[in-house]
């Protein structure tokens, strides 16, 4: 196999409990310094990265709207939190030397840039990263779909999502050990088996873009790189 990367402008899906670490909630900054360090690694390798985190690890709307909230208001502050977790990443990238930029859909600019399409698309250009925080800027939307749409906006060759188990199965491995592991799988599996990888809007967009969408462990140890170049353990949902 090739080291060349098969993939060079990606967008970076990684979910916020991803940043808690070993904790129950919050941010851990050994985590975040280390998902920090393997970005660098795949940009020196050189992808082009743009990056979306959700917030489930200090708030998910949806939760929220369970306990009785209205869902709009906590949406809303679910956006705020992953502004919170951009930002704590941009540090650590900033730590470790990568130039980024912080671009929010809901404006708020003594703390980062108003997301536009063009001056996101230079940042690429130039050879920033580019956090996009507060998913879509509206309610009722999640921030795969947000995360979906950018990768459309930004014309990436991939979309890539890191969570906590190698890749797409047919059921909860954490709960079900008869549970299937796919290599491969398309889009209208995902949908018509209603696999919980990501909502239906994030997979209809990937699938009308054709942009192929890759589930890994970000738990593993190099496994952005190994993705980027076709290596690893993980799963492709393609046409």
């Amino acid at each position: 196999m090739s080291d060349e990367l098969l993939y060079k402008r990606i967008l970076y899906k990684v979910s916020g409990e991803a940043l808690m670490g070993d904790g129950d909630f919050g941010i851990d900054t050994a985590t975040v310094d280390r998902v920090a360090d393997e970005i660098k690694q795949a940009q020196q390798a050189g992808a082009e990265i743009g990056l979306v985190i959700g917030g489930g690890n200090i708030f998910r709307g949806v939760a929220g709207a369970a306990s009785g909230m209205d869902r709009g208001q906590a949406d809303y502050m679910g956006m705020l939190a992953t502004v919170m977790n951009a930002i704590a990443m941009h540090g650590a990238l900033t730590k470790a030397g990568v130039e980024s930029r912080v671009m929010s859909a809901l404006t708020m600019p003594q703390v980062c840039e108003p997301y536009s399409r063009g001056r996101a698309l230079k940042h690429l250009d130039k050879g920033r990263v580019v956090l996009f925080a507060a998913g879509t800027g509206s309610p009722f939307f999640t921030t795969d779909s947000g995360a979906a749409l950018r990768a459309c906006e930004m014309n990436c060759d991939a979309f890539l999502k890191g969570t906590s188990v190698d890749g797409i199965y047919s059921g909860d491995p954490k709960s079900d050990p008869d549970a299937k592991r796919y290599e491969e799988i398309s889009y209208s599996q995902v949908l018509a088996d209603n696999l919980k990888v990501m909502d239906a809007a994030a997979i209809t967009l990937a699938r009308d873009a054709n942009i192929p969408v890759i589930v890994f462990s970000i738990r593993t140890k190099g496994a952005l790189l190994d993705v980027l170049k076709g290596k690893g353990r993980s799963t492709k949902v393609t046409a």
